[in-house]
């Protein structure tokens, strides 16, 4: 994926090899899993993991995938944004995460907006959808301001969490 989006505060771009740092960050906080669905990680190697045989395939085979989000008053990746093709529902999801010290900063959205932009523009999706726990108010909150209408709340496809689900 060679899409590069910046706007004031953030770049987004591809994630690289050399994230692996960072990528450990944010994905062994467990504040930041604690609404997530996914495994908290523990080890670089499963970092380098998620890397390469997730966002590196995802681009690869969709085109598209989750961006390294970079905040630029401090130079450094401090978690994630984009798109994601979500085989359990045939749809595209929009997902986000970010390391706590960033929260409640307008992150979220500002980084949501160009790549909701950039999947309806320049991928020629027909519809996004996100999902939140309900008990997470910030992110559905973040889905309601993209402009995303809730239109059901039930579990994810063989999981046992109930999500509440927005689309536009």
């Amino acid at each position: 994926m060679k899409k590069v989006i910046e706007t004031d505060r953030l770049i987004l771009r591809a994630f690289v090899d050399s994230d692996v740092e960072e990528v450990l960050a944010f994905n062994s906080h467990p504040e930041v899993m604690r609404y997530t669905g996914d495994t908290q990680i523990t080890s670089l190697q499963d970092a380098q993991k998620i890397i390469t045989t997730i966002w590196h395939r995802d681009y690869e085979v969709h085109g598209y995938g989750r961006f390294a989000v970079i905040y630029k008053p401090d130079n450094k990746v401090i978690g994630f944004s984009g798109l994601k093709w979500e085989a359990a529902i045939g749809e595209t999801d929009i997902g986000y995460r970010f390391l706590p010290e960033y929260w409640g900063k307008g992150i979220a959205t500002e980084s949501c907006i160009p790549v909701m932009e950039f999947g309806f523009k320049d991928l020629g999706l027909k519809q996004i959808v996100g999902l939140a726990y309900p008990e997470n108010i910030a992110s559905c909150r973040v889905l309601q301001k993209l402009g995303m209408e809730h239109y059901k709340t039930e579990k994810f496809p063989g999981d046992d969490i109930i999500c509440n689900w927005y689309k536009k």
